[in-house]
């Protein structure tokens, strides 16, 4: 894999990343759930697993709906694992409880940009 492959996997997950933290932070569950693929498999522990898009937004609107917001992540890893796709590990916290991102995998599309394939995080405690 050349470094120009590395450079715009990681530019198109970097983008696609913050713009999942954006839609979260805005409330906008549609817009969070809009950058996984339309298969996509979140596991989100210790509450489930979520298959598709309708699922994985439904949870998104219900965690939204009880007031979480303002979510950061700490410490985060983008390991890229081939020409398009590419690995995120982080700590995250949000103003009302905190965890772990064991694995975003983040996989290029046909136009460019980076979705959402698998998201495995938990929460590890309450704020």
């Amino acid at each position: 894999m050349s470094d120009a492959d590395k450079k715009r996997v990681t530019e198109a997950v970097l983008k696609a990343s913050e713009g999942w933290k954006s839609a979260f932070n805005r409330g906008d569950a549609a817009g969070a759930a809009n950058q996984y693929e339309e298969g996509a498999v979140m596991t989100a522990m210790p509450f489930g697993i979520f298959i598709g898009k309708v699922s994985i937004q439904a949870f998104w609107t219900n965690i939204i709906g009880q007031g979480f917001d303002d979510v950061k992540y700490m410490g985060t890893k983008l390991e890229v694992v081939s020409g398009d796709a590419a690995i995120v590990s982080a700590s995250w916290e949000m103003n009302n409880a905190y965890g772990i991102i064991t694995k975003e995998l983040w996989v290029l599309q046909k136009d460019g940009s980076a979705k959402l394939r698998v998201d495995d995080f938990e929460i590890v405690g309450a704020k």
